[in-house]
């Protein structure tokens, strides 16, 4: 499950507030959901929930730059940070840097867990293509992204873009621009994941069950005996116009990347690993 803005990081796991934004949002955060209680609504409140969990900082990276998945230490380095909840309560999904048939590799791990690696990409971007490898060593096989209690993920690749508001439904337009404005930080208004799933097709395309701001791409399905490296490259722009071109003929800015996994909604384990994830 996506969910919540604030973000948490630590030089082990996402265990502490960083950043002067934390009061703001969660401020921000709860104008909304005295709103939702006012009328708005629980469910439009659960779309902002959503979007919060891939909060960005423009600022916090040079545009453009997609600093690699890499070093001699276990902690991803900067500008890459743990995304959670606010307050979080429940464990967060576990990321660190391994070697892998003696490579470097991001391995990410959910244990009834939430929580997103999300990479800034400063203002102004123009989406292009992205490529990583990734390997599925355990999957969740109660997952179904076509249902709130199945919205899990064994592993995401998720591509984060500024829409013009002007081009949100009504709603999540007003939720976002509540959020937003007690924000240093910029919630993304659409968001492209590349999803491992365990049962649906590859080229499977639906929104998350939570909000049309999220939408998946099925780009693997399963694993075989033994867990295999599968190597991807995407058009983040032509996949943005398939999944989001109903709302806006022009592609807007990317303005960052994050890598996921969560199995919170399934009381479920997973286990992958991401390696070599670039901007070209």
């Amino acid at each position: 499950m996506n969910i919540a803005p604030g973000f948490r990081a630590s030089t082990a796991q996402a265990t502490q507030p960083v950043g002067s934004g934390w009061a703001q949002r969660r401020a921000a955060l709860a104008s909304v959901r005295v709103r939702a209680a006012g009328g708005v609504g629980t469910a439009a409140a659960s779309t902002l929930l959503v979007l919060g969990a891939l909060v960005v900082a423009p600022a916090a990276a040079a545009a453009g730059v997609l600093h690699p998945l890499a070093g001699s230490g276990a902690t991803p380095p900067a500008p890459w940070r743990v995304v959670g909840l606010p307050s979080q309560k429940k464990p967060f999904t576990r990321f660190s840097l391994v070697d892998v048939d003696g490579k470097r590799a991001l391995r990410v791990e959910a244990v009834e867990s939430y929580g997103n690696l999300v990479h800034p990409l400063g203002p102004d971007v123009t989406a292009r293509k992205l490529s990583w490898r990734w390997r599925a060593d355990q999957l969740n096989t109660a997952v179904d992204l076509r249902e709130r209690a199945g919205d899990d993920t064994t592993l995401k690749v998720c591509a984060l873009f500024d829409l013009p508001l002007d081009k949100v439904p009504f709603v999540e337009r007003t939720l976002l621009r509540s959020a937003r404005s007690g924000s240093s930080d910029l919630i993304p208004s659409a968001s492209v994941c590349y999803v491992w799933d365990a049962n649906l097709a590859v080229g499977t395309r639906l929104d998350s069950p939570f909000t049309r701001r999220v939408r998946y791409i099925v780009l693997r399905s399963g694993t075989g005996a033994e867990p295999q490296w599968a190597s991807e490259k995407r058009d983040v722009a032509a996949d943005f116009k398939q999944l989001f071109g109903n709302e806006s003929a022009e592609v807007p800015p990317l303005i960052g990347i994050a890598v996921g996994a969560d199995s919170d909604n399934t009381k479920a384990r997973s286990l992958g690993h991401v390696a070599d994830i670039e901007l070209e």
